[in-house]
């Protein structure tokens, strides 16, 4: 899609949310310095969600993802989201509606199905943006015995994902994954 597609979307979007502008000025700012091109990453999670446009949105206000507009699908019939992508930091994640290829989200399977790893660089902060955006925080932030700073949390719809900073290297001969911490699911 291009910049100025972009912007008549987004206009048409904004009088509906206002929250939408500076979204799109996210989005727009992604496309315009460069965002990885479709198709170029080897492997993209698909995440099915009951509300893809919702899913977007709170997966920008939460976790600090940008939708990629130039993957939309829209229902031309009731304007619904039939997917799209995210991306973060380069990677891409796909979002669509339950049902394609036999998936639904965990909110409608009544528990989550797959949890996702994502690095960032201030993991601390980012924990603080999830919670505050309503995040369910599911495991706070701990330090693991590899070396990572995580913490857990579940989305709107029950997907759960896993946040990761790198705090300090630790040979892996050092490494000791403890019951308690295979039980917990470390």
């Amino acid at each position: 899609m291009k910049p100025i597609e972009v912007l008549k979307l987004l206009r048409r979007e904004a009088a509906l949310d206002p929250a939408v502008l500076e979204r799109g000025r996210a989005r727009l700012m992604a496309q315009l310095h460069g965002a990885s091109k479709l198709g170029e990453q080897i492997i993209v999670p698909q995440l099915p969600y009951a509300d893809p446009r919702a899913a977007v949105e709170f997966l920008e206000r939460a976790f600090g993802f940008t939708e990629r507009l130039d993957a939309r699908v829209v229902d031309k019939r009731t304007g619904a989201v039939g997917h799209t992508m995210v991306e973060f930091r380069g990677a891409l994640v796909g979002i669509g509606g339950q049902g394609g290829h036999g998936a639904v989200s965990p909110k409608e399977a009544g528990t989550p199905t797959l949890y996702l790893s994502v690095y960032v660089p201030d993991v601390d902060a980012h924990h603080e943006r999830a919670r505050a955006a309503g995040a369910r925080i599911v495991q706070g932030l701990r330090d693991q015995f590899w070396g990572d700073r995580t913490y857990e949390c579940l989305d709107l719809e029950n997907h759960r994902w896993r946040f990761h900073q790198r705090v300090r290297e630790v040979p892996q001969a050092e490494w000791s994954w403890s019951d308690a911490e295979r039980n917990e699911g470390s």
